[in-house]
This record gives C-alpha cells, sequence and structure tokens, in this order.
C-alpha cells in the first residue's frame, strides 16, 4: 500500500497536478492539506473517476483537510474531539478515516502566526487535543499514522538555518515539546533522514528563490505506531511534484508499506 501526504495549498489551484499526480504516483491513500474550499466545492467527482473515495473536513477559508482512498474508507470522523475553539468555532484542520488495513489521521496543525500570539497558545492546545484523540490508536496493534503539515521542524537539522528561525515559531521549545508528547503516545518518525539528499525538506517559501536555493523546511511529517513502521518498505519526499508552474509550496511524502 502507498500511503502519502501534501498539502496542496488549494486544491482548486492545484486540481490538475493533483489528477495527473495521483494517476502516475500509484498511490493508494492521501491525506490532504489546505484545501481552501468548502466541502461542497471538493472535486470529489473528479477524484471518484480515478477511483478515489474522500472523506474531507472543510468551511472555504485557509484551512481545511480530506482523506483520499481508493482501498476502502469507513469509519470517518471530522475534527479532534474535544478540540480547541478558536474565534469561536473548531477550525476544519483534522479528518480520520479507515482505508482498508490501516487507520489514517490528515492533519493541519495550526500555524501560530507568531511566539505569544492567540494562534500559537491555540496551536499548543491543539496540538494536547490531537495527543489525547490518537493515544488509544497509536498504542494499538493496528497500522495506524498520522499525517500532514504539523507546522513544526522537529530538528535544528529540518530548517536550512536555524539561526534565520531564533525567536519564531516552528523551531520553539514548547511546539517541539508538543510534537515529543505526541510521539510518546507510542508513534515515530517513519520518514528516515537521510534520504537520497541530506536535507529532505518538505516545504519552500515561494519568495526570494528558496526553492531552487533549498532553503526550506521539512514540517510535513509521517508520524506511525508500531505496526505501521515496521510495515514501513520506502520512504521519500516527491521533490519533482515542486518544481514547475503552478506547484504548491509543499511536496509530497510518500510512504510504502509491505502488509
Amino acid at each position: 500500500m502507498r500511503i502519502a501526504t501534501w498539502n496542496v495549498n488549494s486544491i482548486t489551484a492545484r486540481l490538475p497536478r493533483l489528477l495527473a499526480w495521483l494517476e502516475n504516483s500509484g498511490t493508494d491513500v492521501l491525506c490532504i492539506q489546505e484545501t481552501k474550499c468548502t466541502a461542497e466545492q471538493f472535486p470529489s467527482d473528479q477524484l471518484r473517476e480515478l477511483g478515489y473515495e474522500a472523506a474531507v473536513n472543510a468551511n472555504g477559508r485557509w484551512n481545511g483537510v480530506a482523506v483520499l482512498s481508493r482501498v476502502g474508507l469507513e469509519d470517518v470522523v471530522l475534527g479532534l474531539p474535544d478540540g480547541p475553539d478558536y474565534d469561536g468555532s473548531q477550525e476544519p484542520r483534522a479528518v480520520a478515516a479507515t482505508c482498508g488495513a490501516v487507520r489514517v489521521w490528515s492533519v493541519y496543525v495550526p500555524n501560530g502566526r507568531e511566539v505569544g500570539h492567540d494562534h500559537y497558545n491555540y496551536k499548543l492546545l491543539w496540538f494536547e487535543a490531537l495527543r489525547r484523540a490518537v493515544a488509544d490508536d497509536a498504542g494499538g496493534d493496528r497500522p495506524f499514522a498520522v499525517l500532514g503539515d504539523y507546522n513544526v521542524a522537529p530538528t535544528d537539522d529540518d530548517v536550512w538555518d536555524s539561526s534565520v528561525f531564533e525567536g519564531l515559531t516552528h523551531v520553539t521549545p514548547a511546539e517541539r515539546a508538543a510534537l515529543a508528547a505526541l510521539r510518546e503516545t507510542g508513534l515515530s518518525d517513519v520518514v528516515p533522514r537521510p534520504l537520497k539528499y541530506d536535507r529532505p525538506f518538505t516545504y519552500w517559501d515561494y519568495r526570494e528563490l528558496c526553492f531552487p536555493k533549498n532553503k526550506g523546511m521539512r514540517i510535513d511529517l509521517v508520524y506511525g505506531n508500531a505496526p505501521f513502521a515496521k510495515a514501513v518498505g520506502d520512504a521519500y519526499v516527491d521533490r519533482e511534484e515542486r518544481k514547475g508552474k503552478g506547484a504548491s509550496d509543499h511536496a509530497p511524502v510518500v510512504v510504502d508499506l509491505e502488509l
């Protein structure tokens, strides 16, 4: 089974590339973040023509998540149980589904904006709600993974220059501690480092030629429990999909399972 995660930065803008990538990549399950559309606007019909069912949690703003599957889609959960609100409502940043033999969460962790901002505090509360939500599955016998845009670089090696990020979000001790607490439920990072290159970043800003200069961050992660990690045969960042006109600022992260 091939499972992937991809922040598409607007599924409407990225739809031609998404459909082509699904046709060419052999992906069975794809976790999508930042759909930037409502559930009604989600291109379910086009995806169904390729054999994919979709579970969508989206409201048309700058977030939104989905799980696409061509191996079954059951026991869907929209949103984090008991998740925190921001500005009076729970943002659509999580969706879970069982796809064949594997259960997954697609997550788009809040950005945090800046240290001390209300959104930064919301980010930490959101991480705690995620930890509670996945704890049972993380310690279970069924292959399980939380995939998505975590908006945290786990270590200084996961950013192109740690000095540039001093005092900024994505690298603070509190965010990394929240990430560590999530791992302590029984999850581990199943994408090895280094891969086929020294710094397998997953995100590069559109500005200042960040991608050609490889000024990136590794913030799109796949955290799996022990049965999931044991089944991993290969994993990679599809840097090719970050190239060219109309690309997302994130690259897909792909994991192959031998179940």
